[in-house]
């Protein structure tokens, strides 16, 4: 099976914190630095669990771009996409010592991806296609994404998205989103709780709804979270979009729980 990605690729500095924090306190932390994104997320977690994965995207020339890069490439995603001369995204995440994050993201040149940047023969052979939301909330990486989606419909390969924000849903107009989608036609739509009420409670073909700590519904079924030793959440729910799509809803379980037990978002 091989999967291809769009979105994002972006640099994480994952900090986890210890004991007190707050102005004139000192506390420790734990901290990890690599590649992430979600598109790059899912793209590294489909190809640790057995799939052959292409990630496309634009990201910067600067050493954040160059760190990402090589992360990802030596987790045996092949990297494809232009360069551009500028600041690459970076995604700070702050993890509480129960695992819960913040994350403060700045998406470099990321969404900056034309359309006419693409080169179709990159998407040769993917039997899916999954698409980060964040590359469909904003111009003109939404542009690329609707001439990748086209290019694997033509083969008859499978689109998949990731709602991914519910902030940025509300921002962009859940309408606006839902009619993008419609026009997209994924066959599977992954989705949080809040995410899903923010575009109205229904999306185009099947849902699977991410329910952290209480596992996913898919198809009807809900299907429990494994037991797991809580690190960090951090990409949990790339983890199980790559599970789901390369072997279902047990694989899906299982990439979630290794996530969580470990720090960062990668496997």
């Amino acid at each position: 099976m091989r999967i291809c990605t769009l979105g994002d690729l972006l640099l994480d500095v994952v900090v986890r914190t210890h004991g007190a924090s707050g102005p004139e306190v000192e506390g420790g932390a734990e901290t990890r630095v690599g590649a992430g994104g979600q598109a790059a997320n899912v793209a590294a977690w489909a190809a640790e669990l057995g799939a052959e994965a292409r990630f496309v995207g634009k990201r910067g020339s600067d050493a954040a771009g160059e760190i990402a890069a090589r992360e990802v490439s030596a987790r045996g995603v092949e990297l494809l996409g232009p360069v551009e001369d500028g600041r690459n995204g970076v995604v700070v995440s702050l993890v509480s010592a129960d695992g819960s994050r913040t994350m403060l993201t700045d998406r470099g040149v990321a969404p900056f991806l034309r359309a006419e940047e693409l080169d179709v023969r990159w998407f040769a052979g993917c039997e899916w296609l999954h698409l980060s939301g964040y590359s469909l909330l904003r111009r003109p990486i939404e542009e690329a994404a609707a001439k990748a989606a086209g290019a694997i419909q033509a083969q008859g390969g499978g689109i998949s998205i990731d709602l991914a924000t519910a902030v940025g849903i509300a921002e962009y107009g859940a309408g606006k989103l839902l009619s993008r989608l419609e026009l997209l036609g994924p066959h599977i739509v992954f989705a949080n709780e809040s995410e899903l009420a923010a575009i109205g409670g229904e999306v185009p073909g099947r849902l699977v709804l991410k329910r952290g700590a209480d596992g996913f519904t898919a198809d009807g079924a809900d299907h429990r979270a494994l037991a797991a030793d809580v690190i960090d959440t951090t990409g949990a729910g790339d983890a199980l979009a790559a599970g789901f799509l390369v072997g279902g809803p047990e694989l899906a379980a299982e990439a979630a729980a290794r996530c969580v037990a470990q720090l960062g978002a990668m496997p």
